[in-house]
């Protein structure tokens, strides 16, 4: 418990209505996306980067844990109080503080949801370019904690690709900016990249407050194609022969079965319900490469024993097939009470391999897995169903989590491509790392976060820390 003079001083930094600290009101942040739990001490709600500053000084006195949190749609338990202390969350920081198309530009809270970004520049032919699947939920700041991807990023790079300057308080409450909005963003800037330091760090160096984004402008021509397969084993060996062929679509995404008929279901999109998977592909850019793109690919597709490869009529039959594929994870309830997500990444040549793999080790668990994921690039979201009330599934569907992981490791690959490492993979880093690699960090982490108080327990493994703070939150006595 935090004492009740700390309390009071948040309330006089954020408002009265800033501040929850009654335990009824902190059980809706002790959850994200991820199966992780971890209950706060408080929630604050700050609406300015002056208040964080002061939150942050305060905390520091009495070297207190903070969390930054945005809408809780992470899948690692990256925003979870781990060590307990103090969240910040920054509904009320949703600001889009300044919009220059000139210079193709924005500067944001880190409360903005994603999509919204977007919406307030579509109408001139502008978007920003990282969209996750809940782009209509997330925000930019915990997309650019995490580094998200999404659909696109096989043309267009993750979050760390559109982050051009960020403003960030750092552990004593001192404020600093990081990049610039033009002449700190090119990519030949002089001097170490410390943007791209913050970008992905999943929140453990500093408190984000600002974030300068690129914008990009619309493409003349978008064509969306659906390759309808009987097999999962013909769509990956359709990627993989994509990638070989060197054709780089916007995106390239895939949906089981399994994952169709619960789709289908939820959201009445036009998926075939009796396939055995699809591919889902779109081609941008002008007018007469996309048409030669999307010929290229369904050259392929039928190539790979593609029963039909169907192209989007119009915008809303494009709309309504994206629509599906981003709102398949909540699709997937339909099938259990519960689902795992896994956000593994491997060579896309790997992709036949690694699925029936994951099929196997499904099938040895006693777990049926959907696959819905980023096939262009090679980052895998296997859905694992299962029941979260039982312990006994509970206990089988983390081993059978950390298989998969394990086998897009030893196939080349990686433990993660966008949802962070967070709580939840934080001890299979080393099928990764090094000692010295996690001695490394641990430097770069202490220049930013030298007591290690924000977002403490996160990343890197707690027995390969030197300092990390892993206790509960001291309390601040009068005097101090």
């Amino acid at each position: 418990m935090l004492d009740k003079k700390i309390i009071r001083e948040l309330k006089r930094i954020v408002g009265e209505d800033g501040v929850l600290d009654r335990r009824e009101d902190l059980l809706l942040y002790e959850y994200d996306g991820s199966v992780e739990r971890s209950l706060p001490d408080a929630v604050v709600f700050p609406r300015s980067t002056e208040q964080v500053a002061g939150i942050v000084r305060l905390t520091a006195r009495g070297k207190i844990p903070l969390v930054g949190r945005g809408a809780g749609t992470g899948l690692s338990g990256g925003a979870l109080a781990a060590a307990g202390g103090i969240v910040i969350g920054f509904s009320r920081m949703n600001k889009i503080l300044e919009i220059d198309l000139e210079n193709l530009r924005a500067r944001v809270q880190p409360g903005v949801v994603n999509l919204d970004l977007t919406r307030a520049v579509e109408a001139s032919g502008y978007f920003f370019a990282p969209d996750p699947s809940s782009q209509k939920a997330c925000t930019i700041g915990g997309n650019v904690a995490e580094n998200a991807g999404g659909p696109h990023t096989l043309a267009y790079g993750v979050t760390v690709n559109h982050v051009v300057g960020l403003e960030v308080v750092l552990a004593n409450g001192e404020v600093v900016e990081l990049g610039g909005s033009v002449s700190g963003s090119s990519p030949d800037s002089p001097g170490y990249d410390l943007t791209g330091v913050m970008v992905g760090s999943e929140g453990t160096l500093a408190i984000i407050t600002a974030i300068t984004v690129r914008l990009m402008r619309a493409s003349e021509a978008v064509k969306t194609l659906l390759g309808i397969f009987e097999s999962v084993n013909d769509a990956s060996e359709t990627v993989a022969d994509i990638t070989a062929r060197a054709i780089t679509p916007a995106a390239c995404e895939m949906l089981d079965g399994l994952s169709l008929k619960a789709v289908e279901a939820a959201t009445h999109a036009g998926y075939p319900l009796d396939a055995g998977a699809v591919l889902l592909v779109e081609v941008e850019g002008l007018r007469e490469a996309v048409e030669v793109q999307a010929g290229q690919i369904d050259e392929v597709c039928r190539a790979h024993h593609a029963r039909e490869v169907r192209v989007a009529r119009d915008a809303r039959e494009r709309e309504l097939l994206w629509t599906g594929r981003k709102n398949a994870f909540g699709a997937i309830g339909r099938l259990a009470p519960s689902y795992y997500a896994q956000d593994g990444v491997i060579p896309r040549s790997k992709l036949p391999f690694v699925l029936r793999k994951i099929d196997e080790i499904g099938r040895r668990h006693g777990f049926q897995i959907g696959n819905v994921f980023h096939a262009g690039d090679g980052n895998l979201h296997p859905l694992i169903l299962f029941d979260e009330r039982d312990q006994e599934q509970f206990r089988r569907v983390v081993a059978a989590a950390s298989e998969i992981m394990r086998l897009c490791v030893e196939q080349g690959g990686s433990l993660t491509g966008e949802h962070g490492v967070g709580m939840e993979k934080r001890e299979m880093m080393p099928l990764l790392f090094s000692d010295d690699d996690f001695a490394a960090m641990e430097k770069v982490k202490r220049v930013f976060n030298p007591d290690g108080r924000i977002n403490p327990e996160k990343v890197i493994p707690l027995l390969k820390t030197c300092k990390e703070m892993t206790v509960r939150p001291v309390v601040m006595r009068r005097g101090d």
